[in-house]
C-alpha cells in the first residue's frame, strides 16, 4: 500500500487500509458492470442503517431525459413552500445511481431545507458525452417548469459530487445563457477540466480511493478519444466556460483529492467573474468523503457544514 501522509484523518486511513487488504482489484482493471456492483457494495450493502437521516417523504418518480425518461426521486424534508434542487450524483459518468447517494439527498433536503430531486442520469460508457450532459440539461428545464409541484417556492439550485459537480456547474452555465436563472450551486470535489494539467493529480494520484488510472479509465469511458481543444468545451470541461452570470457557489475540495486543484481552480475562476463564492477545503479528508459519514466524523462534519453554507446560499 501506498505510504499515506500523515496529515491524512486517521478514520479515513482505517477505511484506506481496508479498502487495500480487501483484495478486490482495482475498479479500472474490470468492466462497468464490475465497477457499479463493487460501488454499490460500498456505498449501499455496506452501509449502517443508523446513518441514513430521516425526511418527511421520498418518491420515486421520473422526469425527461435527452432521450426519454430518466428515473428520478424526490426529497421533501417537511412540507410547505421550499427550494428545489437538482442533485446529480457522482462516479465518474460510469458509475453510481439513486441508491449510492441517497444519504446524500437525504443530508441536503434536511441540512439545506429544500426539496431535492435526485436524477438518474445515463452512464457511460453506453451512453458516452453528451448523454448525461444531455439528460441533466433536460431535468434542469423541466424542474425549471415545475417549481410549483416540486418544492412550490420559485428558488431553483443545483448540486452535485465529482462528475455530478461537473454536470451540475456545466446546467448552471447553460440556463444562464437560457435566462433561467438559479438561485445556488453546490459543487463538491467537481471534475471542471478534462486536461488535467494540475499538480494535485499527481500529489494525490495514489493511495486516496480515487487515482490517476481509475481517473483515466472514467475519462475513456466518458469521452473516448477526445483530446487538445476539444476537450476545454465548456459541456466537458466547464472551467473553460464563460462563469459571468452564474449561480452563486458553495465550492467544495478536499485535501487529498486528486480533484482538488480543478475544484480551487473553479472556485477562483468564479471569483474572478464576480460570482459570489464560497470555497471550503477539508483537511485529511479524500475524494469521496460525501459518502463516507458513517465511518468518519470528520467526513460527517464537514458534510453538514457544506450543507449549512448551500441553505445560507438558497434562502438569503
Amino acid at each position: 500500500m501506498t505510504q499515506l501522509d500523515p496529515r491524512l484523518d486517521p478514520e479515513i486511513a482505517v477505511l484506506l487500509q481496508f479498502l487495500d487488504s480487501s483484495g478486490a482489484p482495482p475498479m479500472h482493471a474490470g468492466t462497468p458492470e464490475q465497477a457499479r456492483a463493487g460501488f454499490r457494495t460500498l456505498s449501499v450493502d455496506l452501509r449502517d442503517p443508523a446513518t441514513v437521516p430521516d425526511v418527511a417523504s421520498v418518491v420515486d418518480r421520473t422526469v425527461p431525459g435527452g432521450d426519454g425518461d430518466l428515473p428520478a426521486r424526490v426529497y421533501r424534508p417537511h412540507e410547505g413552500p421550499l427550494p428545489t434542487v437538482l442533485l446529480f450524483h457522482g462516479g465518474g459518468w460510469v458509475i453510481g445511481d439513486l441508491d449510492t447517494h441517497d444519504v446524500m439527498a437525504r443530508t441536503i433536503a434536511n441540512l439545506a431545507d429544500c426539496v431535492v430531486v435526485s436524477v438518474d442520469y445515463r452512464l457511460a460508457p453506453e451512453h458516452p458525452h453528451p448523454a448525461a450532459v444531455d439528460d441533466a440539461l433536460a431535468a434542469a428545464r423541466w424542474a425549471a417548469g415545475h417549481l410549483d409541484e416540486l418544492g412550490g417556492a420559485d428558488r431553483l439550485g443545483v448540486a452535485g459530487d465529482s462528475a455530478g459537480g461537473n454536470l451540475a456547474a456545466i446546467v448552471a452555465q447553460v440556463l444562464r445563457d437560457e435566462g433561467t436563472p438559479l438561485a445556488g450551486q453546490l459543487l463538491v470535489y467537481p471534475a471542471t477540466d478534462f486536461t488535467g494539467e494540475h499538480p494535485s493529480r499527481a500529489e494525490n494520484g495514489e493511495g486516496y480511493f480515487l487515482d490517476t488510472a481509475t481517473m483515466l479509465w472514467f475519462a475513456e469511458q466518458y469521452v473516448g478519444q477526445l483530446a487538445g481543444e476539444e476537450l476545454t468545451d465548456p459541456r466537458i470541461s466547464p472551467l473553460y466556460g464563460d462563469l459571468a452570470g452564474v449561480a452563486p457557489a458553495v465550492v467544495v475540495v478536499a485535501q487529498f483529492d486528486p480533484l482538488r486543484d480543478e475544484g480551487t481552480a473553479y472556485a477562483e475562476a468564479l471569483r474572478k467573474a464576480g460570482v459570489p463564492v464560497q470555497l471550503r477545503a477539508y483537511d485529511g479528508l479524500i475524494h469521496g468523503f460525501v459518502e463516507m459519514g458513517g465511518l468518519c466524523r470528520a467526513a460527517k462534519s464537514a458534510v453538514e457544514d457544506t450543507c449549512r453554507m448551500f441553505h445560507d446560499v438558497l434562502h438569503p
